[in-house]
């Protein structure tokens, strides 16, 4: 087999493949051979058509299939010899396609390029940094108990963070508008779900009373019609409920998986919120690495690896949308390329960019932190043992664990080049901003 490589243009290559005839033909021979013994044809008996018949009406397709196996060998042969990485498929174009004559072809792709890395010493990370106190295990204690309460029927006036049952009308120039009305509605007071001035307007109505708010829509609203404008909302107060929290016992500590008493149940939360406190860290000095990274490199990125995350992301969008109750089915055309384009160039660079790290300075997973995180991954089962073993019995599951590790681990070689400056935070600061860092 004869190669030569052409550089065209950016990251594109081409490879001139020659195979000799006599790597191609004989195969070719043998599967008309074997297909004359296989094959059923009217007028002849099981296994005895003759080869000629069987070149006459399958010759064509038999070369093409065994062609194609042929370009499938040889084109990865030849870019282990040359010693290149395609970032996609190849175009083949045929130079020559005879039998008797060598197979000559043309194999045209984009590689994946080669990343130098940068100074990473010029990064500078700000890690948030915070203590799981009694103080904060008070507060998420006291948030779980709302969140368990229910909300009960009081006689008194409609206070901030009551629930209030209401009958709403409103009116533009004494004209109602669309999706101003509603009848026994519920409303939180305080949650801002209402336009500014209509929840503060209910708070110190009793059941039963009746109330008009002049109001004015912001100038940012997303109905035309409404933008600014001057409205009055006709209010009829139904009812007024407020939150009864949960009471501390057995009952409730059960529905958190916790069998035992408050000090158990304290325990377990402490437990849960410094995980989550861990996490949240680590996801926040995750992200300004990677940031950094990219705004550090100039990376080319190769066509096929960008339609391949487009196509990624598009696919988690339909996911989204069909897992979300709806009747709405979205389509390709409902979601173009550019849609994904931006997010999508800046995963493949910093990928690319990850992928030099790792060659440049020789890192593997390491095995006991592979071990680590299957097993934090299935402490939260009632069979954690049973879940580490099918993770290494199932080679995807473990390819995933792993890279996830080896991503870990340059993040970790990046810190330990760049300026780390701890930063103290509380844990509802370092938990809002991761919350918010992934919604983006």
């Amino acid at each position: 087999m004869q190669v030569s490589i052409e550089t065209t243009t950016g990251l594109e290559r081409r490879l001139i493949i020659s195979v000799p005839a006599d790597q191609v033909d004989p195969k070719v021979n043998e599967r008309v051979s074997k297909t004359a013994k296989e094959v059923r044809l009217k007028g002849f008996r099981p296994g005895k058509v003759p080869v000629s018949v069987v070149k006459t009406q399958f010759g064509t397709g038999i070369r093409q299939e065994v062609v194609g196996e042929v370009i499938s060998s040889s084109f990865y042969e030849a870019v282990i010899q040359e010693k290149i990485e395609p970032a996609g498929q190849p175009v083949i174009d045929f130079k020559q396609n005879k039998s008797g004559k060598d197979l000559e072809y043309t194999a045209t792709f984009e590689i994946v390029p080669e990343v130098a890395v940068g100074d990473l010493s010029k990064i500078s990370v700000e890690r948030p940094t915070a203590e799981v106190d009694d103080a904060e295990v008070n507060s998420m204690i006291e948030k779980l108990r709302e969140q368990q309460g229910s909300w009960e029927t009081v006689e008194r006036a409609a206070a901030d963070t009551d629930q209030v049952n209401i009958d709403y009308k409103g009116t533009k120039d004494g004209e109602a508008f669309e999706g101003g009305s509603a009848d026994a509605s519920d409303l939180i007071l305080g949650s801002g779900r209402m336009i500014q001035g209509f929840e503060d307007g209910i708070v110190g109505m009793a059941a039963g009373e009746e109330k008009t708010l002049s109001l004015s829509f912001p100038d940012d609203y997303h109905s035309e019609d409404l933008k600014g404008a001057a409205v009055e909302f006709a209010i009829t107060l139904n009812s007024v409920q407020e939150r009864k929290v949960a009471e501390l016992n057995e009952e409730f500590y059960e529905k958190f998986n916790v069998k035992g008493d408050e000090a158990a149940f304290r325990e377990e939360i402490s437990k849960n919120m410094s995980r989550e406190l861990k996490q949240a860290t680590e996801r926040l000095v995750k992200q300004s690495v990677m940031d950094q990274l990219g705004d550090l490199h100039e990376v080319q990125i190769p066509a096929p690896m960008l339609a391949n995350e487009i196509n990624a992301m598009r696919e988690q969008m339909f996911q989204q949308f069909s897992g979300a109750g709806t009747d709405f089915k979205p389509t390709a055309d409902m979601l173009p390329d550019e849609l994904f384009k931006e997010q999508s160039e800046k995963r493949v660079a910093l990928g690319l960019i990850v992928r030099g790290i790792i060659t440049a300075q020789d890192i593997s997973a390491d095995a006991d932190r592979v071990k680590e995180e299957v097993e934090a991954m299935a402490a939260g089962y009632e069979k954690p043992e049973e879940v580490v073993n099918y993770y290494y019995s199932n080679e995807q599951l473990l390819q995933n664990i792993q890279s996830k590790v080896l991503e870990d681990q340059v993040i970790d070689y990046v810190l330990s080049l760049a300026t780390v400056t701890d930063a103290a935070k509380t844990y509802e600061e370092i938990v809002q901003a991761a919350q918010a860092s992934a919604q983006q």
